[in-house]
Order: C-alpha cells, then sequence, then structure tokens
C-alpha cells in the first residue's frame, strides 16, 4: 500500500476558551444540537458533521487571553456548505442582527462556482458558508 485512503471529515475538535459560550453560539446560530457530553467535552452535531467543543487539554500551558488566529501552523477555517446564495444573505442578516463579525459574499469565479461568506466565533476562529453557483 503506497497511501492510506480517506473519506469525508468524521469529527472536527476545537478547543475554545469557554465552552458553555461557544455551545451556545455553534447551537443557537449555526443549528447545531447537542449530541452527547463526553467528560470535559460537548459533542455536536448538524446531522452531516460532528463537532466537539473542549477546553485546553493542559490549562497551565494555554497563553492568556489567547485567541485564535490563523496565521499560526495548524486551521486556517472550516466551511460549511448552505444551500444557496439566498442562505448567505439570510445569515448575512442574521450576523448583523446577532452582532457577529463577518465579511461581505464573496463570488470565487467560475473556476470554482461557489459563494462564500467568512465569519468568526466568540474565539476568533475563522468559520465559512460556501453556497454552490446556480
Amino acid at each position: 500500500m503506497n497511501s492510506i485512503t480517506t473519506s469525508a471529515v468524521h469529527h472536527v475538535t476545537l478547543t475554545v476558551t469557554d465552552v458553555e459560550r461557544s455551545m451556545g453560539f455553534y447551537t443557537g446560530l449555526l443549528g447545531f444540537q447537542l449530541a452527547m457530553m463526553f467528560g470535559p467535552r460537548v459533542i455536536l452535531s448538524n446531522g452531516q458533521l460532528v463537532l466537539a467543543l473542549t477546553s485546553p487539554p493542559d490549562p497551565a500551558q494555554a497563553p492568556t487571553n489567547d485567541q485564535f488566529n490563523e496565521n499560526r501552523v495548524g486551521l486556517d477555517h472550516i466551511s460549511l456548505a448552505v444551500e444557496n446564495r439566498a442562505v448567505l444573505e439570510t445569515a448575512a442578516a442574521l450576523f448583523d442582527a446577532q452582532g457577529v463579525s463577518h465579511g461581505e459574499i464573496k463570488d470565487l469565479g467560475p473556476d470554482l462556482a461557489i459563494y462564500v461568506l467568512a465569519f468568526r466565533d466568540p474565539d476568533n476562529i475563522q468559520l465559512e458558508l460556501t453556497a454552490p453557483h446556480g
């Protein structure tokens, strides 16, 4: 065997500064549901993606007042698929109403054939909603 065959992402785990606050963000704004508590972790699901939220594994090593920065090695962003551009427009209005920082809806052109709307969670983790053209 020269390579390992993989399929879809099984789950994503995010280290956050306040699990309860982050759970409220992901369930209240993005429609995730509480699946279970797993020790100090909260396991959420939207029916297609399992998202775990956890405090730093070793709080003594966590930087004071830490926030996500996509310029560090590791995660850049997570993109969640939505049905169409209209959902992005609705999301932008909801973000405005909820005080969630976000960018403009961007058309990434005919080669990629998607629209994207970038935004941030309470720990500054960059997220994105992605809708197909047409």
